[in-house]
């Protein structure tokens, strides 16, 4: 039988339940807005670069097929943040600005923060990806404390 070495075990309790399901309430509300927000962020560099953000260009930078990003499209649509016209490419509507530029933010503070940690800019940004859409406000908070301090400050103000 392999016991788990001393230093790996839990020590404190669990905590209360309402107090721990909060976290996985979390969790799942970031899985469901992720790719969401993945789309309109990515729909938003794309015009700013001065291109069309065409469902071809979208598959091609998610990695994804071009009938999974139709898909998408239309749910997107649906939900009032992009809009399409025949023959051209994708538009965000003010909500879909306004959700790429909160997605945006999110993720360069991220980015910006494990760079500060000494993270490389490549690794920075993949992992920004994902912790994004994960972390809470009280954290984002805290990194952008101490992004404006130059340093790292566990302290709250």
């Amino acid at each position: 039988m392999t016991r788990t070495p001393q230093h790996k075990r839990r020590t404190a309790p669990l905590p209360d339940a309402d107090d721990h399901s909060e976290g996985f309430k979390q969790v799942r509300e970031a899985r469901r807005t992720a790719l969401v927000e993945d789309y309109v962020e990515l729909i938003s560099d794309l015009i700013a670069e001065g291109h069309e953000a065409r469902q071809v260009d979208i598959a091609q930078r998610l990695g994804v097929a071009q009938p999974t990003v139709a898909k998408m499209l239309a749910r997107l649509t649906e939900s009032g943040l992009i809009s399409r016209k025949p023959y051209r490419g994708v538009f965000l509507t003010d909500a879909g600005h306004k959700l790429a530029a909160e997605s945006r933010e999110r993720h360069e503070t991220v980015e910006d923060f494990l760079k500060m940690l000494g993270v490389c800019e490549k690794t920075a940004r993949i992992d920004a990806e994902g912790i994004e859409h994960y972390v809470s406000v009280e954290t984002l908070d805290a990194f952008r404390r101490a992004l404006a301090d130059g340093k790292l400050n566990p302290q709250k103000p």
